[in-house]
């Protein structure tokens, strides 16, 4: 019990720190980055020296760079992510959560898909190793890997949309309606899908490649069972254990992609707000995305190593010596087999 306290102890030590040091580099960069956040605020207008300094004051600016920090990190660790540069200085958590809808509209459909056909996909390929077939995913899946998403994402705009027109290129729904049609959603889902699906493929070709090579898997042949149930009833769950890592890892991948895609197609969520912040000079905006995606990949880890603590019974028996190390669970499956 002590060690594991000692191991989530230091887990959530480390991200705090983590956490301090993104917002940190990330405020000082903004800090240093040219461009002149006022003249950004206003628009392209000649300014006066004396609206220059009210603007200045009223935003902060005109405080010493430290005190300016050291007073945003403590407003952060509050939930307090400053106010946009604008006319109508909202603040930045409401900008975010409003979006944060949006972003997830698109991650979660892209990180199943990514996820399942990667399991089912993977599989498949290891079972008819060295065949036409696995040849054809393992070279589909290194092709998708290679292809940047934008790239990607303007290929089937210009084919889907463009060429075919089934599917509309910009938005999440036509002028004028509220809430996300599902036409708008395919192709983006499918753009941020598809990189994460391949290398899920091809993680989980090697891992199942790997299971089926055990002993346990002979113990089943000699008993009888079919191919079909040692694939999916003994050599899967024991294949399953990298991709819980790979999978909670890549959901921050697919986070944090989602810039990308969302300027592509014009999908109103966090990405595009983090985009035109960063056009606009609105450096409260950028930090606040920034901070937002960090803590949530952050948990994501944590959560990620909660789960592969749970269901890897070497991890289970590292921090209960008392227990019987249990470090074959293949042995097991193939007994109740």
């Amino acid at each position: 019990m002590r060690a594991r306290l000692v191991y989530w102890g230091r887990l959530l030590l480390s991200s705090f720190v983590l956490f301090i040091a993104v917002i940190t580099v990330l405020f000082f960069l903004l800090e240093i980055a040219p461009g002149d956040p006022v003249q950004s605020l206003v628009g392209d207008v000649p300014l006066s020296d004396e609206f220059r300094a009210q603007i200045t004051a009223a935003y902060g600016l005109d405080q010493p760079v430290w005190d300016r920090y050291l007073r945003y990190l403590g407003n952060v660790l509050t939930g307090n992510l400053g106010y946009s540069f604008g006319t109508n200085n909202e603040p930045v958590l409401d900008l975010i959560l409003d979006r944060a809808g949006n972003t997830l509209a698109l991650t979660l459909p892209a990180f199943a898909i990514s996820t399942l056909g990667g399991v089912l996909l993977g599989s498949i390929a290891a079972r008819t190793r060295r065949r036409w077939l696995d040849g054809g995913l393992s070279g589909i899946a290194v092709a998708l890997f290679s292809v940047p998403n934008f790239w990607l994402g303007m290929l089937l705009i210009m084919t889907f949309s463009i060429g075919l027109g089934w599917f509309p290129t910009q938005g999440k729904s036509p002028y004028g309606a509220s809430g996300i049609d599902l036409r708008h959603l395919v192709l983006p889902v499918i753009t941020m899908a598809t990189s994460e699906l391949a290398y899920k493929t091809r993680i989980m070709r090697s891992s199942m490649i790997e299971a089926l090579g055990q002993d346990f898997v002979d113990t089943a042949r000699s008993k009888g069972l079919s191919r079909r149930r040692i694939l999916w009833r003994h050599a899967l769950p024991n294949a399953l254990l990298p991709m819980v890592t790979v999978s909670g890892y890549s959901l921050g991948f697919v986070l944090a992609g989602s810039v990308l895609v969302e300027r592509v197609f014009g999908w109103p969520g966090m990405g595009l707000l983090f985009v035109d912040a960063i056009e606009r000079q609105n450096n409260m905006v950028v930090l606040g995305v920034v901070i937002v995606l960090t803590a949530a990949i952050i948990v994501i880890n944590i959560v990620t190593d909660v789960v592969y603590g749970l269901v890897d019974p070497r991890l289970r028996a590292r921090f209960d010596p008392g227990r019987p190390d249990r470090t074959a669970p293949q042995a097991a499956a193939a007994e109740r087999g």
